[in-house]
């Protein structure tokens, strides 16, 4: 039933909403198809960014639309400014880079890189067991070993602004997954921020990064309306059967 009603949520909301994009895995060892991944879920546990990679709060639909159809973008104080109802009235919501590290738990500050030197990269993809041709723009997450596909796969799901095409790495995907796991200073924040006000500043907005927003919005309002019933809004979290879906992990 699950299955059926994310795929119909991402029909019929086109391409506003993909129900797998910023979800959360789940770290139950005793589910069947997460055995085999024993010794990578142990390193997962001690990941500094768990905050992101496994709250999984309710989110509502209600808030993520109306958030995101009054997000503007303030240039000169650089910072998101949107509305949210809070009973009955429009009260504002303003994101800072600095708040949205502080309620994602991110592990960085204003200095920490976005970026290592490409020959640091390469060395982690092969410390990693990458099969494929280096020095190319992007990554395959299928030349992976298994046990790091399943790393990679979750920290695409989580933290990628992409709908889709979570196959493919992109460069601050790649450098995401090296800082995990050479244990390296990164700033995730920056990244999530600079696609937050990418998308407030586009003509066709979506409603990305839906975890993210309702962690903003339940720390500024935890008096907002939810209605568990008629309002949730479905994102695929990662357990058994996702899990069922990716025979390449598998």
């Amino acid at each position: 039933m699950l299955n059926l009603l994310c795929v119909v949520i991402l029909q019929t909301s086109n391409v506003l909403f993909d129900p797998v994009n910023n979800t959360c895995y789940v770290y139950d060892k005793s589910l069947s198809k997460m055995a085999g991944f024993k010794d990578i879920l142990e390193f997962m546990e001690r990941l500094p960014i768990q905050k992101a990679l496994s709250d999984q709060r309710l989110v509502f639909r209600s808030h993520i639309k109306y958030f995101w159809e009054k997000a503007t973008y303030d240039k000169v104080n650089k910072t998101i400014n949107s509305l949210v109802k809070v009973k009955g009235k429009d009260e504002p919501i303003i994101i800072t880079e600095q708040l949205v590290r502080e309620v994602s738990n991110f592990p960085d500050d204003e200095n920490s890189p976005t970026n290592f030197p490409e020959r640091m990269v390469i060395g982690c993809m092969l410390v990693m067991g990458y099969n494929g041709e280096l020095n190319k723009e992007n990554y395959l997450k299928a030349n992976f070993p298994r046990l790091y596909k399943f790393l990679i796969h979750y920290v695409v799901l989580a933290l990628s602004h992409r709908k889709g095409g979570y196959d493919v790495m992109r460069d601050y995907q790649m450098n995401m997954v090296t800082t995990l796991v050479l244990n390296k200073k990164y700033n995730f924040t920056k990244i999530v921020f600079h696609y937050l006000v990418e998308n407030a500043t586009s003509k066709d907005k979506t409603w990305l990064y839906p975890h993210f927003i309702q962690l903003i919005l339940d720390h500024a309002y935890p008096q907002l309306e939810r209605d568990e019933k008629n309002d949730l809004l479905i994102l695929y979290h990662m357990d058994n059967e996702p899990l069922k879906q990716l025979p390449d992990i598998i």
